[in-house]
């Protein structure tokens, strides 16, 4: 069973599939059993069940490491 993804506010996503903008890049804003993920490249507020969200993550940076 794979681990849970710690998933905070501020934490960056790289995702298996891009965007229609072309970006794989998103800012979370808001965690709970929905996620809601802001796309870096057009702004698309995004809001995903988190189950459905962390199979799509390649990468989670975090809000530490980002600056």
């Amino acid at each position: 069973m794979k681990p849970i993804p710690k998933i905070r506010p501020g934490d960056v996503l790289e995702m298996k599939k891009t965007h229609p903008c072309g970006k794989s890049s998103f800012e979370v804003m808001r965690v709970g059993s929905d996620v809601r993920i802001v796309c870096l490249g057009c702004g698309r507020d995004v809001t995903v069940p988190r189950l459905k969200l962390e199979k799509s993550i390649k990468k989670i940076v975090p809000a530490e490491e980002k600056q």
